[in-house]
């Protein structure tokens, strides 16, 4: 009876497919946890330094910052070839980091004609999407994440799995993913709608400014769709959403969106203090 569970099991794990060793299953767990935990740590970041609950959700619904969970996945499955050492998950994490966050960049940009981050004004920066001093951070991250982070994530995960029945729990992650798959296409497309209109309502001068115009007159001047998208990914609901949005003109100058809609709060509430307020108070305090 044993030898025939041990061939089942042996068999059951020959079918799961599997990237460099970890089940693709594993995998995308990995991506729903670090998507939901970067969620809150942007959130807790932004509430302790500017003061402001404001959203850091990557797509339109749920609490997702897909970035951090792109992030882990892509760490976790290549540092296996740096896991030797504190040293080497270092080296490992600075080079695997950069190129991620390089690659992300450049799509952003490419794909939702949006600037997600610009490094432009730090030192020893490349085309202002990377720069040594996060490159250092992602080698650090490395250490922290290998060591610490993610063999408590595994151990939460069997957890999981010892309540939940493997055919269950598969098909939650199979739901979730779907539904970040979808959320990330309708987001691909509000930010796109958005970028064309704050363009011609405001007259940025973009390198694709004609192609731009173009679109805006085949896709607004359709009065049922200009309606639709109006409604549904209106000004307020796309800032309040992705509070960070920018653009670069042609002359290489970031514009914010934010800026341009003055009368709409980037942010859900904001409060009286900061972190940042309250050690600047002490100081102050101190030199009185």
């Amino acid at each position: 009876m044993k030898e025939e569970n041990k061939m089942q099991k042996n068999t059951l794990q020959r079918k799961t497919f599997k990237i460099l060793g970890i089940s693709i299953w594993r995998i995308l767990a990995y991506f729903i946890i670090y998507s939901v935990l970067g969620y809150v740590i942007e959130t807790l970041f932004s509430i302790m330094t500017k003061g402001t609950w404001e959203s850091r959700q990557s797509f339109l619904y749920g609490p997702f910052c897909s970035i951090y969970g792109l992030g882990a996945v892509i760490m976790i499955v290549f540092l296996q070839y740096f896991n030797k050492n504190n040293n080497t998950l270092f080296f490992g994490g600075f080079i695997i980091g950069s190129i991620t966050e390089y690659v992300i960049s450049f799509l952003g940009e490419k794909l939702f004609h949006v600037i997600w981050w610009d490094y432009s004004n730090m030192p020893l920066n490349l085309n202002g999407r990377i720069c040594v001093f996060f490159s250092l951070f992602w080698g650090f991250l490395a250490i922290y994440l290998m060591s610490y982070a993610n063999p408590r994530i595994d151990r939460l995960i069997d957890k999981i799995k010892k309540k939940i029945s493997l055919v269950h729990l598969k098909i939650l992650t199979t739901a979730v993913i779907i539904f970040l798959f979808f959320d990330f296409l309708l987001t691909g497309f509000a930010i796109n709608m958005f970028y064309i209109r704050m363009i011609h309502e405001h007259d940025l001068q973009v390198a694709n400014r004609e192609q731009v115009e173009v679109q805006y007159e085949k896709i607004y001047g359709n009065e049922t769709m200009s309606k639709w998208i109006n409604t549904f990914f209106s000004n307020k609901k796309m800032l309040r959403t992705f509070p960070n949005l920018k653009a670069m003109d042609k002359d290489g100058n970031i514009i914010y969106f934010d800026g341009l809609l003055p009368e709409i709060t980037p942010y859900y509430y904001k409060f009286k203090t900061t972190v940042k307020n309250q050690l600047e108070s002490i100081l102050k305090g101190e030199r009185t």
